[in-house]
């Protein structure tokens, strides 16, 4: 089977929900809040550098027009990523910096590739820090899982989708990946069976709010990436507490 040994609490972006997303800050809040886990995710700046960044458009965090990739480190340094309330602020960080702070302690990682073309970069600064033992390759873009499978077979792969299709399933299995990522909005304690008997481990995404977060848990994921991983931690130690 190739199932996590343990449930993951992904912070996702970080303690995204309080703090400024992808950035150090938010990424040491998720680990205070309990979280045994960190997702984030890759962009290239224009001057070839990987960047923690989540949209393509800089706009919604930052107030600066333009795409990532449209700036160098150095103009993107100069930015200011704002917290969901705005009462927060900090500044994009690089991988190789995230890892600097986080890769020798006793996490998982989902990485997230946002750009086609990415892979070998980001695997190599990942084995710069041997990472593969506890770091998950995902992306919407099969390409981009393909690509990844192909170049270091060492790396966890799993499959971010939107909806459920079985071609989906078929071909994550294809190029022997692990970890299937839908949607919590789809989720069933049936569908995560049948994904649990092809032996493909089920980390959910789309977490929007507490009631779809316990949802999950009662589908018999073995993790998620959350905003929030507090109210997860709080979770699963009420559950675990009535057994």
């Amino acid at each position: 089977m190739n199932r996590e040994p343990v449930f993951v609490n992904y912070a996702h972006r970080g303690a995204s929900q309080y703090a400024p997303e992808n950035t150090l800050s938010a990424f040491y809040l998720g680990l205070a809040m309990g979280a045994n886990g960190i997702e984030t995710d890759i962009h290239r700046t224009r001057d070839g550098v990987l960047v923690l960044f989540h949209d393509d458009a800089l706009a919604r965090v930052t107030g600066a027009p333009g795409m990532v990739w449209d700036y160098t480190l150095a103009q993107l340094s100069a930015l200011s990523v704002a917290s969901r309330d705005g009462r927060l602020a900090d500044h994009i960080v690089t991988l190789e910096q995230f890892l600097d702070h986080f890769a020798s302690k006793d996490l998982r990682f989902a990485v997230e590739l946002k750009q086609s073309g990415v892979e070998r970069e980001t695997i190599d600064m990942l084995n710069r820090y041997h990472m593969a033992s506890k770091t998950v390759l995902t992306a919407f873009d099969f390409e981009n899982l393909r690509a990844a499978r192909a170049y270091d077979p060492a790396y966890r792969i799993g499959y971010l989708v939107r909806e459920d299709r079985p071609e989906q399933e078929q071909a994550l299995l294809a190029i022997g990946g692990e970890e299937y990522c839908p949607k919590a909005a789809f989720l069933t304690p049936q569908a995560v069976a049948r994904w649990h008997a092809m032996g493909l481990n089920v980390r959910a995404w789309g977490i929007d709010s507490p009631e779809t977060m316990r949802m999950a848990c009662q589908c018999g994921v073995d993790g998620m990436t959350v905003n929030f991983p507090d109210l997860l931690n709080d979770y699963r130690k009420e559950t675990e507490g009535r057994k």
